[in-house]
């Protein structure tokens, strides 16, 4: 007998994962509270984006809910399915990007997502996808521990592979092949996830969207009222480049989301609101900044850090 695929359990979960995530950022920032846009996609479907700009903690914050849905997917969702291209499909999701204002809090990503592709009589096909990444400025080695050891949290009820697995898979995809570097220190990336039937993957999907918070909340306790100088302000500026450059040339969900027809302004809102390139800029030597670069962003083992 073929498994219920519940769709609107689904729904439900990340309709709720949307208003305990911006719930959070609101009582985390003393100066803005997340405004809501809901909107509608003209090839069907729509969402609703929660956003916090110019606040005391957050430069920018948001958290987007998404169903969306269309006669054919995309070319971004087929290039590793094409057996996929020319079905119908639903596409739903809850991401989230935090841009701090203070540069020793890191940046943050997390996404989780369900895809269905149907066509005629035939069987549905359908996957999670998704995961969480921590991209800091500052290193702090006590706080990437941290990350990963919740990361593995989220993974152990679904086998010891899991972690090690999804881990990896994230530290090759945050990966900025033209400049040979790390997006930041990883965390978890999952797709393509239905081999253990739609009750087990939707678990674990959720067990990955129950898990963020307890993943950053303390990182931002520890370093939100740390002093800084212009001198840090100026790097974090500079490293936000590179997200720009990963989302705008790297990202697969960016172009899935541009070519089924999202809306382009809850698409880019990952986008940090003040960046800055410097030509051939190089972290002096032996400094805070250049260790970001040599003990950082080169994937190691987190876990094995500290007795963890």
């Amino acid at each position: 007998m073929t498994e219920q695929i519940d769709i609107h359990a689904v729904e439900d979960y990340l309709k709720g994962l949307q208003d305990h995530l911006s719930s959070h950022i609101d009582s985390w920032d003393s100066k803005q509270q997340c405004r809501e846009d809901k909107w509608r996609n003209n090839k069907g479907g729509g969402g609703r984006s929660r956003i916090l700009v110019d606040g005391g903690l957050f430069e920018q914050a948001g958290v987007n809910f998404s169903h969306v849905y269309g006669d054919s997917l995309p070319t971004a969702a087929t290039a590793q399915r094409p057996e996929l291209a020319g079905r119908s499909f639903q596409a739903m999701g809850v991401s989230l990007v935090i841009h701090p204002r203070n540069p020793y809090i890191p940046t943050t990503h997390m996404n989780v997502r369900f895809f269905m592709a149907e066509k005629d009589a035939a069987e549905p096909v359908w996957w999670f996808g998704g995961g969480f990444d921590l991209t800091p400025y500052y290193g702090f080695e006590e706080d990437a521990v941290h990350w990963h050891r919740t990361a593995k949290q989220a993974c152990e009820a679904f086998g010891k592979e899991c972690y090690p697995r999804y881990k990896q898979w994230c530290d090759d995809y945050f990966y900025l092949p033209h400049r040979q570097e790390a997006r930041g220190i990883g965390g978890l990336f999952f797709d393509d996830v239905n081999q253990a039937g739609f009750a087990r993957s939707f678990a674990f999907t959720r067990s990955i969207g129950d898990h963020f918070l307890p993943a950053y909340a303390p990182i931002i306790e520890r370093r939100r009222h740390l002093p800084y100088e212009q001198a840090q302000r100026d790097f974090q500026l500079y490293r936000r480049g590179r997200y720009v450059e990963f989302n705008l040339v790297c990202d697969r969900g960016t172009l899935f989301g541009l070519q089924s027809g999202g809306r382009t302004e809850s698409i880019l809102m990952s986008l940090p609101p003040l960046v800055r390139w410097r030509y051939n800029w190089q972290p002096v030597p032996g400094s805070e900044e250049a260790r970001l670069y040599e003990v950082f962003l080169k994937p190691r083992d987190w876990l094995d850090c500290q007795g963890a």
